[in-house]
């Protein structure tokens, strides 16, 4: 009798000591996201008013402009075409991917010029005005740093000091708040060293909380234009979504940038996957010199918000874009496919496109004001370097 009292009463002491556990980690979770800066702020009762009366703001969340699947469902996924989205092999490199040592003669010139950071990350010079596209330039897309999607090794630690190696950035623009996208430490680093930052609706929350000057803050939404030391700028609409926690999920916008200089005209199409919007973009703005397009990272458990390669040759050309460069691939692994399938699909497809499609290596510097030269080589085969 006495022992079937002390099992009961172990078990009850377990239960209660379960609850305890389960008490703590759930009010735990929602403080640490509440106290930690790196999630970021969500947007004010103030903005958050101003907004009701915008065509994409629908019941306190931004909406694209098409019906948009975050996911499918096992059916859709059983039915999905294989060869278009193949199973992923070599999800990571094989090792060391080779990048080029930068080149801040060249950066630092008064030339138009474009150097890709990885991923979406790109330093540019335009019209001797130096910007800064989606610094992600951290080692991990996370909000902590002990946990999180890893950056691929690089030949060359060319991110380790290059915020203190850059010259003066005259303007950031921000696509949208994911992670690998818009990173705290590098805004942090970044922020007493810029002039401006240009970010979708809602996104200044985070940077303010960071301490970033509220007045060094442009926000605009989609197709709103503003002009900037002699630049044109415009935020584009992309098919995305947003949110940096739980429970804060497309509370601030996502899009593109189109920034117009004297010489050059760009585009970045910031994470979209294929719709109306890009041929909308290019009868606008028509046509840019160089359209840096979102062609990794899909994958069949999201397949409308980000490019399949095919899908981005085919919004180059709906942009009217006389040079085109793939991103968002280079630097993470986020989705089901070859970490360098990206640019080799987006190379056949725009063979039979007729687009000019450039690789640059990570870290390589190209004039725009010259003719922009094809791959002369495949640097992501590591397999053809190491049999070298």
């Amino acid at each position: 009798m006495e022992n079937k009292k002390t099992k009961m009463k172990r078990f009850k002491k377990m239960i209660f000591y379960l609850f305890i556990f389960l008490l703590v980690l759930c009010a735990g979770i929602p403080l640490f996201i509440l106290l930690d800066p790196a999630f970021g702020r969500n947007p004010t009762k103030e903005q958050q008013e101003s907004y009701k009366q915008l065509d994409n703001y629908v019941d306190g969340k931004f909406v694209n402009e098409v019906s948009t699947r975050l996911g499918i469902s096992s059916s859709e996924s059983s039915s999905t075409n294989e060869d278009f989205f193949p199973d992923a092999r070599d999800r990571n490199p094989a090792g060391q991917i080779p990048v080029s040592a930068i080149d801040w003669n060249k950066i630092k010139s008064e030339r138009d010029s474009l150097t890709w950071l990885g991923h979406s990350a790109f330093l540019l010079s335009i019209d001797n005005k130096k910007l800064l596209i989606d610094p992600m330039l951290g080692p991990i897309a996370s909000p902590v740093s002990f946990a999180g999607i890893k950056r691929y090794q690089y030949s060359e630690d060319i991110l380790l000091h290059i915020i203190d190696e850059m010259p003066p950035i005259d303007a950031v623009f921000i696509s949208h708040d994911h992670y690998d996208h818009l990173d705290y430490p590098s805004i942090l680093k970044l922020k007493s060293k810029t002039a401006h930052f240009f970010v979708p609706l809602g996104v200044s929350a985070h940077l303010i909380r960071w301490g970033v000057p509220q007045e060094k803050i442009t926000e605009l939404n989609w197709w709103e234009e503003t002009e900037y030391q002699g630049l044109t700028v415009s935020l584009t609409p992309a098919r995305h979504f947003s949110g940096r926690a739980l429970f804060n999920s497309n509370t601030t916008l996502w899009g593109g940038w189109a920034i117009l200089g004297k010489n050059t005209h760009l585009f970045t199409s910031g994470d979209s996957g294929y719709g109306p919007h890009f041929k909308e973009i290019g009868e606008k703005y028509r046509p840019f010199d160089i359209a840096l397009i979102d062609g990794g990272q899909y994958d069949r458990g999201w397949p409308d918000v980000h490019n399949t390669p095919e899908q981005a040759v085919q919004a180059n050309l709906d942009i009217k874009g006389k040079n085109m460069m793939l991103m968002h691939w280079g630097a993470f692994t986020l989705a089901n496919h070859s970490w360098s399938e990206p640019i080799e699909r987006a190379l056949k497809e725009a063979q039979k496109a007729g687009v000019h499609l450039i690789a640059p290596k990570i870290g390589e510097t190209v004039l725009l004001d010259a003719d922009l030269p094809a791959p002369s080589s495949s640097w992501w085969n590591l397999d053809l370097d190491n049999a070298h």
